[in-house]
């Protein structure tokens, strides 16, 4: 692969923001990732992948991108005529998003690409209807497939699959697939708990974490029920936020000042997979997925420094733990409650608190951890840096197909200079 740099990474505060609109969180991304890579304005940006999965429900379905970012083309801090490609692919919008300007940057149509993703989630006002968006991460075209799917397996454990009119469709899949887990591996509430106490401790060191606040594995298990085995604090939370990246090229990379350079960030790999209906015990897109950014890296789990994973749920940290190869299949629940992801662990994972801390606006969340992982890299992460952090990977997944992810978006990042 050619070879492409993060010259610039931000992210907004995450949480319940209903007074700013899509537009001024799409104009303060885009602002703060200008600062951070030290550039006066985008003249240099050739392309522009714009993340987003909610517009749709205030009446935005198309050209996102162009009317988000319109009032930055009006007073000139954005350039006219610039090509924005949108991109929605659920929860992994925002990796997906970084992927398509990377393809842009490693083919040489651009030397300098953003991604931004954006999202509004939060609704001061909530009706029954205001969860019906999370479904389009589904097949509603067949639900009687993926409901019938997850109907089986919860018949085949003596725990009835029903989905909840109350939360996210998403936790009661989520929830069908810890218990699975549980019953074929022996993880325990007590080891999802100790994966929440965790990052809600990770998050409260993050100022931009929508939750700042410690718990202990206690308070976790004692926090309101969600679904069997979930607790709310080991939920990710509803919010509004936005992230950007500014992926470069060598030769843009090479003209930037020392200072710029040595902050600029390089992609070893970044893999998309497509998730398939499959038994609960086979292999699954996340493990095929990182199987190959590892491969185009030339690297494997034990050279990861530092990792961000795709936690909707904190029983998700354990199962993509276990299908990266930070551990053996079924040790991920001990893995936790070892402390080996901790901050000062041996494979610290989501130092940043993770969605279930940081929060998780649908199309900003993957460019977010992308965000975090250079903030790590560079020593930039305060409270909460992991010391000596080289190589770092995002996990970030989005939609159900059983208990694949639709979408597995792996990325391998390392710190150079």
């Amino acid at each position: 692969m050619s070879k492409a740099y993060i010259v610039g990474a931000f992210m907004t505060a995450f949480g319940k923001r209903p007074d700013i609109s899509f537009k001024a969180l799409t104009a303060e991304a885009y602002e703060g990732v200008l600062a951070d890579a030290g550039l006066p304005d985008g003249a240099e940006i050739a392309s522009t992948w714009f993340g987003n999965c909610g517009l749709q429900a205030v009446g935005q379905g198309s050209v996102r991108g162009q009317i988000c970012l319109s009032p930055l083309v009006a007073s000139g801090r954005f350039p006219v005529s610039v090509p924005v490609i949108n991109v929605e692919n659920a929860c992994a919008t925002g990796s997906t998003a970084f992927h398509g300007a990377l393809t842009d940057i490693i083919s040489g149509r651009a030397h300098v690409s953003l991604a931004l993703g954006v999202e509004k989630l939060f609704n001061p006002n909530p009706s029954p209807q205001s969860l019906a968006g999370f479904m389009a991460g589904a097949d509603m075209l067949d639900p009687e497939r993926w409901q019938g799917y997850y109907r089986e397996v919860g018949e085949a454990l003596g725990h009835p699959f029903v989905l909840g009119s109350d939360r996210s469709p998403f936790m009661d899949t989520y929830a069908m697939q810890a218990l699975w887990h549980m019953g074929a591996h022996g993880t325990t509430e007590r080891q999802i708990a100790a994966v929440a106490a965790k990052s809600h401790n990770n998050g409260a060191l993050n100022p931009k974490a929508q939750y700042r606040f410690p718990m202990t594995i206690e308070e976790v298990l004692a926090d309101r029920a969600v679904t069997t085995p979930f607790t709310r604090a080991m939920c990710s939370p509803i919010g509004d936020g936005a992230a950007a990246v500014l992926v470069a090229s060598e030769s843009f990379v090479g003209a930037l000042s020392g200072s710029q350079r040595m902050r600029s960030i390089a992609i070893r790999s970044s893999v998309l997979r497509t998730g398939t209906y499959r038994p609960p015990e086979a292999l699954g897109v996340v493990a095929k997925a990182a199987a190959a950014a590892l491969a185009e890296a030339g690297l494997t789990p034990d050279d990861i420094d530092v990792a961000e994973v795709h936690d909707a749920t904190a029983f998700s940290e354990i199962s993509k733990a276990e299908a990266i190869g930070f551990c053996p299949e079924g040790a991920g629940g001990p893995l936790a409650e070892s402390g080996a992801t901790g901050l000062n662990g041996r494979i610290p994972l989501n130092p940043s608190g993770g969605l279930v801390s940081k929060g998780h606006p649908v199309g900003a969340t993957g460019l977010a951890m992308l965000s975090e992982i250079v903030e790590q890299l560079r020593g930039e992460a305060g409270a909460r840096q992991v010391a000596s952090a080289r190589i770092g990977l995002v996990e970030n997944g989005g939609g159900v197909l059983g208990f694949d992810e639709a979408v597995s978006a792996l990325s391998i990042l390392e710190r150079v200079r």
